[in-house]
């Protein structure tokens, strides 16, 4: 099984992408299943949702306490939520921003920048990270592919929003595409 966290903030779509995420895998015939934990629930404040992904029917019915990836929307949680916890050994981080840093992920993450809320601007008009991250979540780590992404988005919603979310989608897959292919540096 894999195991999902998403991290953000209440109106960014980090449930929306929890469930996109798992239609996703459904479509490629896979189990999934998705859902929020909320603290208050207000515009603004922290969230996480979580995605789990089997082969297998899930019977799990609990919050991922240890998951192979983590997707943080909003960047300004680094220091007031552990969105590392419990982090799998080697585990996938995507980070939603431009800058070059690594906001504390542990040693042997596999981090990958996404400046999502940008590439949502541009596509949108609104900086909405969710489906940016999971074209670049799609290209990390290889669990779902891009097409699925883009046809739940687009079962999702529909006319401009759709395509402005599989626009941006699309170039965070080839930005983080890119990132993998490049050397390491020494």
């Amino acid at each position: 099984m894999y195991e999902i966290r998403l991290h953000g903030r209440g109106g960014q779509g980090v449930v929306t992408a929890a469930e996109l995420l798992s239609v996703a895998a459904f479509t490629e015939g896979r189990y999934a299943q998705a859902f929020p934990s909320f603290g208050s629930e207000r515009t603004g404040a922290p969230i996480a949702a979580f995605c789990r992904v089997d082969d297998e029917p899930i019977r799990l019915r609990e919050p991922v306490r240890r998951p192979d990836a983590v997707v943080v929307q909003d960047i300004t949680l680094l220091p007031h939520v552990d969105v590392f916890a419990g982090l799998a050994r080697h585990g996938l981080v995507l980070l939603n921003t431009g800058l070059d840093i690594v906001g504390g992920a542990p040693a042997g993450a596999r981090v990958h920048l996404v400046p999502a809320s940008q590439l949502a601007l541009a596509h949108l008009g609104r900086p909405l990270p969710n489906a940016a991250l999971l074209g670049g979540f799609a290209a990390a780590s290889g669990l779902v592919g891009v097409e699925s992404v883009v046809s739940a988005i687009r079962e999702r919603f529909r006319g401009a929003v759709a395509e402005g979310n599989v626009a941006a989608a699309m170039e965070a897959y080839a930005l983080v595409r890119a990132q993998l292919t490049e050397p390491a540096h020494a």
